[in-house]
């Protein structure tokens, strides 16, 4: 062996850290560390869970992979050229069902039962419109018949109710799966939202918030301005709604509307936000685009969120009662165990 080789042989890779600690298969992962570059042209590999990962670039004191498409929980290992190897444990989402269609955050029951819809393109009826999933990742077709099935809700009550964005319609979906109109005349309903006194709040992306009150009255709540896709809702503990609906700016805001339906903006800087939930601490996340790092971002009264998952095609988040995060992607629901 030459002595260059004997140097080479006598590096040891060291992993500081990996940002984000959880992501979702075919996202895109950084590892900080030491000693993590090419050894003579030759490149690392790296594999989670004995699944090979894409390299996609490595310089000594930093890597960037793409997760595999089966990807698992379990431990990234970096090995060099020489066989010389590190390791660090990494958290990737577990696929609980797929061939979906969300635009919106999926719904948890009280429960623990999951819902997702199948959207479909505007105007076209899907064989299913709402598909339930249980914790363990079994998925069963719920409800049919509901054009472009877009929003999903709880009441108090535990009554599911979803919106119809082709229809302007609110429906009520009953616990064999069986709908019946809730509501009408809701423009391009998109997101819905309950209050903890079991008024409906439903969002019509051309720029309306309405409250829709138990006896069905519907009143203008708020406006906004117009989404190109739709709105987001979620509330707090204090009753304050908070509001998300992309638009043409790459600089979009987080809208916070207080019990009056005065809007104002929350937080600005986020490219396409879209589905947000709060988990058991009152801790706000949202998936959205920061920085050029797309995934579920989560705050904390930081100045800026944290990433907290990497995930390329992420719309929604709900949490269960066990605390783990339900997350919706383009097609599929995944469920994570979020670090504290």
């Amino acid at each position: 062996m030459s002595t260059s080789q004997d140097a080479l042989s006598e590096i040891i890779p060291q992993i500081d850290r990996i940002t984000p600690a959880t992501a979702l298969p075919l996202a895109e992962l950084e590892i900080a560390g030491s000693n993590l570059g090419p050894q003579n042209d030759r490149v690392p590999g790296v594999s989670i869970d004995d699944e090979r990962a894409d390299l996609l670039m490595a310089s000594p004191g930093r890597m960037r992979i793409r997760v595999p498409e089966d990807g698992r929980t379990g431990q990234l290992v970096v090995c060099l050229p020489s066989g010389k190897t590190t390791s660090a444990a990494v958290s990737i989402g577990r696929k609980l069902s797929d061939g979906l269609h969300p635009v919106t955050s999926p719904a948890v029951s009280p429960s623990g039962m999951i819902y997702a819809t199948i959207s479909g393109s505007r105007g076209k009826m899907m064989p299913v419109s709402v598909v339930r999933i249980s914790p363990s990742g079994q998925g069963t077709p719920f409800a049919s018949g509901i054009l472009n099935a877009t929003g999903l809700a709880f009441n108090p009550d535990g009554e599911l109710f979803v919106t119809s964005r082709a229809e302007g319609n609110v429906y009520r979906i009953d616990g064999s799966g069986e709908h019946s109109l809730y509501a009408e005349g809701m423009g391009v309903a998109t997101g819905a939202a309950f209050d903890r006194e079991g008024n409906l709040y439903v969002g019509d992306r051309s720029g309306t918030i309405f409250k829709i009150d138990p006896v069905r009255r519907i009143f203008v709540y708020a406006t906004l301005e117009p989404s190109v896709s739709a709105y987001h809702l979620a509330f707090d503990e204090e009753g304050t709604l908070f509001v998300t609906g992309p638009t043409l700016s790459p600089n979009e805001a987080i809208w916070a509307i207080d019990r009056k339906g005065t809007p104002r903006i929350w937080f600005r800087g986020l490219g396409r936000p879209q589905g947000l939930a709060f988990d058991g601490q009152g801790r706000l996340h949202v998936a959205a685009s920061l920085n050029g790092e797309r995934g579920l971002f989560r705050f904390t009264g930081k100045a800026e969120p944290e990433r907290v998952v990497a995930a390329s095609t992420l719309v929604g988040v709900a949490f269960t009662p066990q605390s783990t995060a339900v997350l919706a992607t383009q097609d599929a629901v995944y469920d994570v165990v979020l670090s504290n």
